[in-house]
């Protein structure tokens, strides 16, 4: 499953058992929506939450561009078989599976999902939360061919390291940049973890700024007010995008010239910084397309 460039700058969990908070998603400046029937769904409102995220599903076209994913509860708990059941074929862009720790379990998960009617364009993204999973990253990236995406699980990660959340998240850097790795190395998208502090925006801008300097394609979102700044922040600037059409430009302009050096801002230019910009471009342009 080949992997597009589309935006996913700001993917927002929502309770699978909240209709209200999905209607509203429909408004909402997102790239992504993770409607949740783990953690954000109390135990006894998972099974009525499978049938509202049905129903959700359904109205997927009213979402526009905006991605839906369904995270499932694990196969280890007694809601997650009948989860990749339900969703299998419900209309989900992703299927999100909490706790990965090896690439068996997302093969168990596939498993599933394709015995009832997935279908081919149905991906699935994995949740790296865990130290046994962060160990295994490259393994779990290469499971199946539809893994397209890893979600770091920050909390319940640095819970399990029994790290503390600082500033510049230092506790966590090396789990992030093994994550990181294994999914640059096999063409996934890596999304970066919640910040749970919503009064501490000056922090969350902070740890976005971050994680677009690590690598990371976007953030995921516990509230709408983060998503404002998540947008800004894993977007390309409009200083980045100017420079991205110089390069390609002077690049395409040598090239016809029979030039082999080009310099832009008083830098050399290579095929691997032409490769940055097309990108960047692209980039810029799906981003646009959902309305900028």
């Amino acid at each position: 499953m080949k992997i597009a460039i589309r935006p996913r700058r700001s993917v927002l969990y929502m309770p699978g058992s909240n209709t209200r908070a999905q209607e509203k998603a429909k408004t909402l400046p997102v790239d992504g929506v993770i409607l949740d029937l783990e953690d954000a769904t109390a135990p006894d409102a998972k099974v009525e939450a499978r049938e509202i995220i049905r129903r959700t599903l359904t109205e997927r076209a009213a979402f526009g561009r905006r991605e839906l994913i369904v995270r499932v509860n694990g196969l280890d708990t007694p809601w997650g078989y009948e989860d990749l059941v339900a969703m299998a074929a419900a209309g989900a862009d992703a299927i999100l599976l909490p706790k990965v720790d090896s690439p068996d379990l997302v093969r168990r998960s596939v498993a599933v999902l394709e015995a009832h009617g997935a279908p081919e364009e149905l991906a699935v993204w994995c949740m790296l939360e865990t130290a046994r999973g962060v160990l295994n990253a490259d393994a779990i990236a290469q499971a199946h061919p539809r893994v397209t995406c890893f979600v770091m699980g920050t909390s319940d990660l640095a819970r399990e390291l029994d790290c503390r959340h600082t500033p510049m998240r230092l506790p966590l850097l090396t789990s992030l940049g093994l994550c990181l790795l294994a999914a640059k190395a096999n063409g996934l998208a890596i999304l970066d973890g919640v910040h749970l502090d919503l009064q501490d925006m000056e922090g969350f801008e902070a740890v976005c700024r971050q994680g677009r300097e690590l690598g990371f394609d976007g953030k995921t979102l516990i509230h709408p007010r983060q998503i404002e700044a998540a947008n800004r922040a894993f977007a390309p600037s409009e200083e980045e995008v100017a420079q991205a059409r110089r390069i390609i430009d002077a690049w395409q302009q040598a090239r016809a010239e029979g030039r082999g050096v080009v310099v832009v801002d008083g830098r050399l230019v290579e095929n691997l910084h032409v490769a940055m910009a097309e990108k960047t471009l692209a980039l810029h342009e799906a981003i646009q397309a959902m309305g900028g």
